[in-house]
């Protein structure tokens, strides 16, 4: 019996880091042989990752000059929303890998249900 092979996967999403890990074999291995969705594998899709939101009124807006601080609804350490083409699919921590922003995806979310939770 030989032991379970564990790939890392390194991709770029909307300018952000992501390492996904799949315990099987390559996601290029896994897809030939799915014919019935494999082309569906080369469709780009939008990723996206918000850290908060903020409500203010147009006058606000209008006042904001460089070096405003504008407060978001999110707390220190809260995780961040993760969006696949407008779609809320995902919740994660704010990371750094080397000089850029990363997600280190926490949450897995599917029709509004968490479907995967890692601490």
């Amino acid at each position: 019996m030989s032991p379970r092979r564990r790939n890392f996967v390194e991709t770029r999403f909307a300018g952000l880091l992501v390492n996904m890990a799949d315990s099987d074999k390559d996601p290029y291995e896994k897809r030939h042989g799915e014919s019935e969705i494999g082309a569906a594998y080369d469709i780009p899709v939008r990723v996206s990752t918000v850290i908060g939101k903020s409500q203010i009124q147009v006058a606000q807006l209008m006042r904001l000059t460089r070096g405003a601080v504008l407060e978001l609804d999110r707390k220190v350490g809260e995780p961040v929303d993760i969006y696949v083409n407008n779609r809320l699919v995902a919740r994660g921590e704010l990371v750094v890998v080397d000089d850029r922003l990363g997600v280190t995806i926490t949450e897995v979310i599917k029709s509004g249900m968490v479907i995967e939770t890692h601490h």
